[in-house]
């Protein structure tokens, strides 16, 4: 006899409403943009309970498309397109679209008034090439663009709705936000999909999976554990899906508490969140700043605190100390250390922070300094040697560290490691 949460689980596969997404665009395919519409889009989607089961990339060839049409109805009941929309002969989804759903092309007085209402707001010319975004398949829905020129279209066929919209994010994201998400809210009932999520670092992968492998064992058929690595750090992500949401919201939080218990060792935050951001609320916590001295990673340290809002609060600038005579003019590093030691160096490193602390007056201090490769490797400083100093003006702490990945990875993993051992030196602090 099936127990409950199995009779559960058939019924949410049975009646879960899934979609797929169809990007388009050859320059998806050979990389010359990356796709992060599908995963925006994913992501917005998960938030109200939708439930992504496919994501398709093809190129701007008619062919492809139709088959890709054909093909996720067989998995979907949404079927997402973003791409193509644009005025120029290579965009081809809108008059592909108007024969996959036996249309007529008319123009549509609301999109029109919208092309030229932005067109008069910029002050441009309007040709009859942008006249024609306005044009779309009687067969349609129209959903107007207020972020641009090209409206998204929805469509029925075979029991299923089909969307497409511009490739362009900025405007996709706003149909998404704006029209497309709130109907099929309407006339869909989806379940809760619940996501708790921690960040652990310093351990691997493997590692935590033989240390929860028990708990992970014991979860019910409705709840699973992911595993995602990311440059030094690991998240682990329960998900549930109901159609109970506090039902299923009490039982994945009980069980969350357990998984923190079982990895509190390497526990960095417990909600989904980056390195960057648990240094920053921290270090507002405590009413303290920091500042860095990059040499390896080229400001890319920097790069991750500014990029927080409101990290003025607690980031106080960086000093990119990239060549010998840099380090000596701007941190203050001894000549002699650096032609005795190298600038690959615990030495190197406590000075730079010393320096950094000194010219910046910060109350704590990241420096690094290390061999990203792919050149540049000695023998007892190969590729991957990296040395990392965090402190404050009363202590500075050293660690070498050994990567062995390629040029962008070595900086990213200094970088997130940096961060991390800063974290557990503040916290070791007592005050």
């Amino acid at each position: 006899m099936l127990t409950y949460l199995a009779l559960k689980l058939i019924y949410l596969k049975l009646y879960m409403t899934q979609t797929s997404i169809i990007t388009i665009g050859d320059e998806l395919l050979i990389g010359q943009v990356i796709d992060t519409n599908s995963a925006w889009m994913a992501q917005q989607l998960n938030k109200v309970g939708i439930r992504v089961v496919r994501r398709v990339a093809v190129g701007d060839v008619w062919d492809e498309i139709w088959s890709a049409l054909d093909e996720e109805q067989k998995y979907a009941d949404i079927i997402l397109l973003t791409g193509g929309l644009g005025p120029t002969s290579d965009d081809i989804t809108k008059a592909l679209l108007c024969k996959y759903f036996n249309g007529n092309m008319v123009v549509n007085e609301g999109a029109k008034q919208n092309v030229l209402t932005i067109f008069n707001r910029i002050n441009r010319p309007i040709i009859e090439r942008n006249l024609k975004q306005a044009e779309v398949p009687d067969t349609c829905t129209v959903l107007l663009n207020k972020r641009g020129t090209a409206p998204g279209m929805l469509f029925h066929k075979n029991g299923k709705i089909f969307v497409s919209l511009p490739g362009v994010p900025y405007e996709m994201q706003g149909l998404m936000e704006e029209e497309v998400i709130p109907a099929l809210l309407k006339k869909f009932q989806f379940p809760s999909i619940i996501h708790k999520t921690l960040l652990t670092a310093g351990v691997g992968e493997s590692f935590l999976a033989e240390l929860v492998q028990i708990f992970e064992d014991a979860l019910p058929t409705n709840i699973k554990l992911a595993y995602l690595p990311h440059y030094g750090m690991v998240r682990l992500r329960l998900t549930a899906t109901s159609f109970n949401k506090m039902e299923v919201k009490n039982e994945v939080q009980h069980l969350f508490n357990t998984l923190q218990l079982l990895v509190k060792d390497y526990l960095v935050t417990n909600i989904d969140e980056l390195m960057q951001n648990v240094i920053g609320k921290l270090l507002i916590s405590k009413g303290k700043t920091m500042c860095t001295a990059e040499s390896c990673t080229g400001g890319y340290i920097s790069h991750l605190l500014t990029s927080i809002t409101g990290s003025s609060q607690f980031y106080d600038g960086s000093v990119v100390s990239y060549s010998y005579q840099a380090k000596e003019d701007l941190l203050q590093v001894e000549k002699k250390i650096l032609e005795t030691k190298g600038a690959v160096s615990e030495e190197v490193v406590l000075q730079m922070a010393k320096g950094a602390l000194q010219n910046i007056k910060s109350d704590y201090v990241i420096a690094v300094s290390g061999i990203m490769g792919p050149d540049g490797g000695l023998h007892d400083k190969p590729v991957g040697t990296v040395w990392i100093a965090v402190g404050c003006s009363e202590k500075i702490e050293a660690k070498k560290l050994s990567f062995r990945y390629d040029r962008k990875r070595n900086i990213e993993l200094t970088a997130t490691t940096a961060l991390n051992l800063l974290r557990k030196f503040i916290l070791a602090q007592p005050y």
